[in-house]
């Protein structure tokens, strides 16, 4: 098999061998080096991690074809202590919420849907855009040509890497916690690496740029948690189909020139 040939469900049925020596093949047309390369438990099996080393950056190796993106409100079921947390703190505190949970959620998480998406190399870990930097893709250009933004597809298949779960480790967050900084995180929920190995979605103070404007992930700028929203509302902004249309707003207006290390670019690379 060859890297055009790669998808998600292809990259899951290989043996570790076979799966080594694509990652390999990923290096070097990247011009890169492989770095890690291991198995995580996911859904019911092992997923391959390839970590590539290029240009003193480290990308993972995110396989796609056609995946499964999104959320499906209408099978899920809160958790008694999530609800119990909307109920009592979200409600209760005045904010204007919807009655029921589920058309809280329903405006700003998106449907399940089926995406065809490319293989790509994606940064582990955010990249921060320098204040001097005029726009996202100029930052980008200046860095690589071939790089680009991934799409609102992208980043959530390479987020949730086929979890059909509210959070990319699950469906439970610890309400006792608070979903940023170096919090006591004992389970390692937000600090551990995904099943692709990406650092994401892990601290409600660190939103990511997408292709689209309008489709901003991977946290609101604290503002549930300053806001005192409610302990499950405050998690919300870390869930995989979590696009705010409010902090999308907010980040591409004047007022967004200035949230610095709160707002970062996770460029991908793509194979083939």
């Amino acid at each position: 098999m060859s890297l055009a040939d790669l998808t998600f469900d292809r990259w899951r049925a290989l043996d570790r061998d076979a799966a080594h020596r694509l990652a390999l093949e990923a290096a070097r047309s990247a011009d890169g080096r492989l770095v890690e390369f291991d198995g995580a438990p996911h859904l019911g099996g092992v997923l391959h991690r390839a970590v590539i080393e290029r240009g003193g950056e480290r990308f993972a190796l995110i396989p796609g074809g056609e995946v499964t993106v999104g959320f499906d409100l209408e099978s899920w079921r809160p958790l008694p202590e999530q609800l119990d947390s909307y109920r009592t703190e979200s409600l209760v505190g005045g904010f204007g919420f919807d009655d029921g949970l589920a058309a809280h959620l329903a405006r700003y998480l998106t449907p399940r849907r089926t995406a065809a998406v490319p293989t790509v190399l994606m940064a582990v870990e955010p990249w921060e855009l320098p204040d001097e930097a005029d726009s996202v893709t100029e930052f980008l250009g200046e860095r690589e040509r071939e790089l680009r933004l991934p799409a609102p597809d992208e980043w959530e298949h390479a987020c949730g890497a086929g979890a059909e779960t509210l959070f990319r480790w699950g469906s439970a967050c610890p309400l006792d916690r608070a979903p940023y900084g170096d919090h006591d995180d004992p389970a390692g929920l937000r600090h551990r690496p995904n099943a692709f190995g990406l650092r994401i979605a892990r601290d409600v103070y660190e939103s990511e740029a997408t292709s689209d404007p309008g489709s901003v992930y991977g946290g609101d700028g604290g503002e549930a948690v300053c806001g005192g929203y409610g302990a499950f509302v405050g998690w919300l902004p870390l869930a995989t189909a979590n696009r705010n249309p409010g902090m999308a707003e907010f980040l591409n207006g004047p007022e967004g020139e200035d949230v610095g290390d709160e707002f970062g670019v996770r460029p991908v690379l793509d194979l083939g």
